[in-house]
C-alpha cells in the first residue's frame, strides 16, 4: 500500500508518498509560495533535490505534484493507481474528533465549522483536502494534531472562566503537535518493553513550536499548548504564555486591533522578539557564544521556560518511566537539553553530559546518567509516518468491511 501524505498550509503544501508494506519514504518535497510571486515546487528522491514550476493554488499544487511524481523523467510512480489512500494533517479536531477518521461529506461541514477555533491552518487544511478530492478517487484520512490530547480530563481542560460560557463556545485547552506525541509514546513502548497502558511519560516536543505534553497510562492528561498553539511555551516567534491583559495594554499602545495583537504575539515575539535578530536556535546560540546579550537573554528564557514545565508536570505522575526530548531543537541540540535539565539533581533526575554530547543523531539516545531516577531519553519523532500507519489502518478496516459485504 502506498499512502500520499499532504499537509497544507496558507500558502505552501509539504506532501510525502510512503511505501506501507516497509514503511519507507519513497519522496518527500514541498509547495512553496502558493499563489505568491515565484512559487515552486520540490522533489527529494535519493538524496537529490529537483525543482520545478510553482503552483497558483492548493488545487494547481496537488494536481503538479501528482504530475510530478507519475512522470516518466522522475521514475517515482508509473500511474497514480499505485496511490491507495491520503492522509491529510488537520490542525483542529475540536470536541468532535477523538482520533483519525474517513474524510466524508458530513466530516467536511464538521471541518468547516471548525475554522473559527483555527483560523490560521484550518482554511488551508480544507483547501487540501478539497483539492486532493477535485483530482483524486482513493480513500482520504483527516489525521488531527489535537486527537491524541482527547483524553485529557476536564480539570486539565479547562479554562477558569465562567463555566457556562467555556461550555456554550468550547473554549478550552485542545493541544497540539498531537501526532508527534502519540508517535513518541508508542516508541517509548517498544523501547522500554512496557505496555503503552502503563506507559507514564513527559514528552517535550521542542522546535519552532514547542509543546510539553505529561502522558499517565498511554494518555495525555495535561499538555502546554491550548485553545491555539499560541499557549504554552516560549517559542520561535510565539509568545507562549503571557497575561492576558498584554493583549489590551498592546491594543492600546501600539494603536492595534486584537487580531492584529493576536497576530503579533504569534509572528514577531518569542525567540525572534526576544534577540531582535532570529527564531533559529543554533544563530541563537553563536550569537550568545560571541556576547550578544540579547541573544543570551533568549536562550535563557527558552530554557527556563521549557524547565518549569517540565518541572511542573512532575507531580502529576505516580511514577515516571521517561522524560523524553524530541523535535528539531529537542533532537539537536545537546546544549539546550543540557540547560533544561540541570537543577533537576535534588529531585534525583540526572543528565549525563557525556551521553547528552556523544551521540549519533536520528537514532534513540539514553542520556540520563547511571545515577538518575528517571531515565532521559532523545528520541527522534515522525509524525508523517504516524499519519501514514493511522490511514493505513483506517483504509484497512474499510477495505475489510467491503470484502465483508461481497462475500454475503
Amino acid at each position: 500500500m502506498k499512502i500520499l501524505l499532504i499537509n497544507a498550509g496558507s500558502s505552501s503544501l509539504k506532501y510525502q508518498l510512503l511505501d506501507m508494506k516497509t514503511e519507507k519514504l519513497i519522496v518527500k518535497g514541498n509547495c512553496e509560495k502558493i499563489g505568491l510571486k515565484d512559487p515552486i515546487i520540490t522533489l527529494k528522491c535519493n538524496g537529490k533535490e529537483t525543482k520545478f514550476d510553482g503552483a497558483k493554488n492548493h488545487e494547481d499544487a496537488i494536481q503538479k505534484v501528482l504530475n510530478i511524481l507519475t512522470s516518466p523523467e522522475n521514475s517515482v510512480i508509473k500511474s497514480l493507481d499505485e496511490i491507495d489512500a491520503v492522509g491529510h494533517r488537520v490542525l483542529h479536531g475540536g470536541e468532535i474528533y477523538t482520533d483519525s477518521v474517513l474524510i466524508t461529506p458530513k466530516v467536511m461541514k464538521e471541518l468547516e465549522k471548525l475554522v473559527p477555533l483555527g483560523p490560521l491552518h484550518m482554511p488551508a487544511n480544507i483547501a487540501g483536502i478539497k483539492a486532493c478530492q477535485a483530482v483524486m478517487d482513493v480513500p482520504q484520512v483527516a489525521v488531527f494534531d489535537t486527537a491524541f490530547h482527547a483524553t485529557m480530563p476536564e480539570k486539565a481542560y479547562m479554562y477558569p472562566i465562567k463555566y457556562e460560557d467555556a461550555k456554550k463556545f468550547k473554549i478550552r485547552k485542545y493541544g497540539f503537535h498531537g501526532s508527534s506525541h502519540k508517535f513518541i509514546t508508542q516508541e517509548m513502548a517498544k523501547i522500554l518493553g512496557k505496555s503503552i497502558s502503563k506507559l507514564n511519560l513527559i514528552i517535550a516536543h521542542l522546535g519552532n513550536g514547542s509543546s510539553i505534553t505529561c502522558v499517565e497510562n498511554g494518555k495525555s492528561v495535561e499538555t502546554t499548548m491550548g485553545l491555539t498553539p499560541l499557549q504554552g511555551l516560549m517559542m520561535g516567534t510565539r509568545s507562549g504564555d503571557v497575561d492576558p491583559t498584554v493583549v489590551q495594554y498592546l491594543c492600546e499602545k501600539k494603536n492595534l486591533t486584537v487580531d492584529k495583537a493576536i497576530s503579533y504575539l504569534n509572528k514577531q515575539c518569542g525567540l525572534l522578539g526576544i534577540s531582535g535578530y532570529t527564531s533559529d536556535q543554533r544563530e541563537l546560540i553563536a550569537k550568545a557564544n560571541e556576547g550578544d546579550e540579547r541573544c543570551q537573554l533568549a536562550v535563557e528564557m527558552l530554557a527556563h521556560s521549557i524547565k518549569k514545565n517540565i518541572a511542573s508536570y512532575l507531580p502529576l505522575l505516580p511514577r515516571i518511566d521517561a522524560i523524553v526530548f524530541t523535535g528539531g531543537i529537542g533532537e539537536n541540540r545537546a546544549d539546550t537539553r543540557e540547560m533544561v535539565m540541570t537543577g533537576f539533581e535534588h529531585l534525583g533526575i540526572v543528565i549525563d553530559k557525556k551521553k547528552n554530547t556523544n551521540f549519533k543523531r536520528g537514532e534513540v539516545n539514553l542520556i540520563s546518567s547511571s545515577k538518575s531516577n528517571v531515565q532521559i531519553y532523545v528520541v527522534p519523532t515522525d509524525e508523517e509516518l504516524l499519519m501514514a500507519r493511522d490511514t493505513k489502518k483506517i483504509v484497512s478496516a474499510l477495505s475489510s468491511k467491503k470484502s465483508l459485504k461481497k462475500s454475503k
